[in-house]
């Protein structure tokens, strides 16, 4: 390991233990990622509680809440704690606005999330995080596992020379790509985002650099030759998918929330469990613009 990325990574691991009073929190890798276990997210979260989850959200990019007993509506409350909630592009008629239900079966062609990404990057202000809710796992409890990657630890893991550069560059975001990657166009109703972001962001709460670019929803980098652009953000994107120190994976139970910071982290669902069933659903929450 590089000088400079062993410092990125003893910063992290030789922070001292955060003393929580009202929760327990236990790290799933030294560097990303952490169980939560004492609370009842039926029940309407403390002052106390609610600093204390937001200290260990900023700390840990992704929480995992097992054996959770909750409705629709106590879902969208506890995300409702985090900020606004952001509504589900292109709901059904009839549907929640802000629950977007997910479900994988024997039918199924294509599934939601299935390669690194970051979810709406291409709107102005990205989301904020995601809390997804399983309901179903696959038959035998095996497969169907999500994996998220640290994007503070993948710009910190560069040299310094590569941070530098990056420093300058900005890339456009594009709601169309996912649907011409798939062959598709997007319906006529839907308003397609399309924005520019810095390809270095720095995290709107903590003030920390992470890397922004992920491969379904980055055109390119504004500055570069198209070449340029394809060549590096296609380096970036193989650091991202195959530097395990990144890497933290979380296997679902039944009754599991997990809740990720959608600037912090990529996230991966692994589609290994066909012809069986996953289902849950997810809430989103409103994010700010972000900046270099």
């Amino acid at each position: 390991m590089e000088d400079y990325a062993l410092r990125a990574v003893e910063r992290l691991t030789t922070r001292p233990a955060e003393p929580y009073a009202t929760l327990t929190v236990a790290p799933i890798t030294p560097l990303l990622g952490a169980e939560v276990t004492g609370l009842d997210l039926a029940r309407e979260l403390t002052p106390e509680q609610e600093k204390e989850l937001k200290h260990a959200f900023h700390t840990h990019h992704v929480l995992v809440f097992r054996d959770q007993d909750i409705t629709p509506e106590e879902h969208k409350r506890f995300a409702g704690v985090f900020g606004e909630l952001h509504p589900v592009a292109l709901a059904p008629e009839g549907s929640d606005p802000y629950i977007l239900e997910i479900k994988a079966t024997k039918e199924s062609r294509a599934v939601a999330g299935n390669g690194w990404h970051a979810d709406g990057t291409a709107d102005a202000e990205p989301s904020l995080g995601s809390m997804l809710y399983i309901t179903t796992i696959p038959e035998g409890g095996s497969g169907g596992d999500t994996l998220f990657a640290n994007m503070h630890l993948a710009y910190e893991l560069l040299s310094p020379a590569m941070r530098g550069f990056l420093d300058g560059l900005t890339a456009v975001h594009d709601g169309a790509l996912p649907w011409t990657a798939a062959g598709q166009t997007p319906p006529p109703e839907y308003d397609v985002p399309c924005t520019v972001h810095p390809v270095a962001v720095r995290h709107p709460e903590t003030g920390r650099k992470l890397l922004f670019v992920n491969a379904p929803y980055t055109s390119h980098i504004t500055e570069l030759s198209r070449a340029e652009s394809d060549a590096l953000l296609e380096l970036l994107y193989a650091h991202i998918a195959r530097t395990a120190l990144l890497h933290c994976r979380v296997r679902w139970q039944e009754r599991t929330l997990v809740f990720w910071d959608n600037r912090s982290v990529q996230h991966h669902a692994v589609w290994d469990y066909f012809p069986h069933t996953r289902e849950g659903r997810r809430v989103a929450i409103d994010g700010t613009s972000l900046h270099a």
